[in-house]
């Protein structure tokens, strides 16, 4: 199946090295644009169509200059040639590589100094981003917050969520309404600054909004709908919950080392000192243990490892 007239880029996976691009239409367009409207799609061949009928009728009235982006992850039905049929940029890997890679792909080939990113699956109402855009250029980060859950495994969804995200308001010091929204809108150049921290995976969103309030850029919340996708979830419950997780303490530690290392390193130490009061007051005989020492020293080695590493944390933003 030949696909023409449209922007076709092949990234190729090779170990250890970024992947290679190969442009194979002549008529690139590399002029600076306003907005890039970015959409990562995996099989989603079923709302493709549908969701760039909507996103081309929801920006009628903007004023600025745009374009959509498909970034096709190695789709293995007609997800591509429905885009390509559709008239938009597309850009095409040949292994799959995760909802994070997709978009990590959009956001450096995109041409817009603002990036809108939505899932192609159908469940964000395009007609919510001339809102969102009227924002900029007052925030760097605009996201919707969903105001209900049309996920499936509910039960499961919505106390995972909550918690994770009270963990990350905990750490991160910011209220955060929807930690892992699909629809956000951002400034092009400062994502890039942060493309290293964000992972291939589902979580890759999550780590978008903590990098931005992590290091003090502005980021707003509206609420907007949210629709039952298009087609079959790829949500894993164990694997991708598990990921979420650890995206929330890893993305933290990496800019706020001491808001995960200075609890840990407390609570250690506390618990060495309440057990060496308790075996000097209540066991004399057996006086301090090793393990009330080594609770503490490892409390004390912790707090400077969080030190050490908030600081060159602020060396490296200045």
């Amino acid at each position: 199946m030949s696909i023409s007239n449209n922007t076709i880029i092949q990234i190729f996976q090779k170990q250890n090295t970024m992947p290679e691009i190969i442009d194979c239409n002549s008529q690139t367009h590399n002029s600076p644009l306003d907005l890039t409207i970015l959409l990562p799609a995996y099989n989603e061949e079923n709302a493709i169509e549908s969701l760039i009928t909507e996103i081309r009728n929801a920006m009628t009235e903007w004023s600025g200059n745009w374009e959509i982006l498909v970034i096709d992850d190695c789709s293995s039905d007609n997800t591509a040639a429905k885009a390509s049929l559709s008239g938009v940029r597309l850009v095409k890997r040949v292994e799959n590589g995760g909802s994070g890679a997709s978009r990590k792909t959009g956001i450096r080939e995109s041409h817009g100094e603002l990036i809108a990113m939505l899932d192609a699956d159908g469940s964000y109402d395009p007609s919510s981003l001339p809102e969102l855009l009227s924002y900029f250029p007052d925030y760097d980060q605009v996201n919707g917050a969903r105001t209900s859950e049309q996920g499936t495994i509910k039960f499961l969804r919505v106390p995972i969520k909550w918690s994770i995200r009270k963990l990350a308001e905990i750490v991160s010091g910011k209220r955060i309404p929807d930690l892992n929204t699909g629809l956000k809108i951002f400034k092009r150049d400062l994502m890039r600054n942060y493309l290293w921290a964000i992972p291939d995976g589902f979580s890759c969103v999550t780590s978008m909004t903590l990098a931005f309030m992590c290091n003090g850029h502005s980021v707003k919340y509206i609420p907007v709908t949210y629709r039952k996708r298009i087609g079959k979830s790829k949500f894993h419950p164990i694997h991708d919950t598990l990921q979420y997780f650890l995206t929330v303490l890893r993305i933290i530690t990496y800019f706020r080392p001491l808001r995960v290392l200075a609890p840990l390193a407390f609570s250690l130490g506390a618990i060495g000192v309440l057990r060496a009061s308790y075996h000097i007051f209540y066991s004399p005989d057996l006086g301090i243990t090793d393990s009330d020492v080594i609770l503490i020293v490892a409390g004390l080695m912790i707090l400077i490892a969080g030190m050490l590493a908030d600081l060159i944390v602020k060396q490296r933003q200045r």
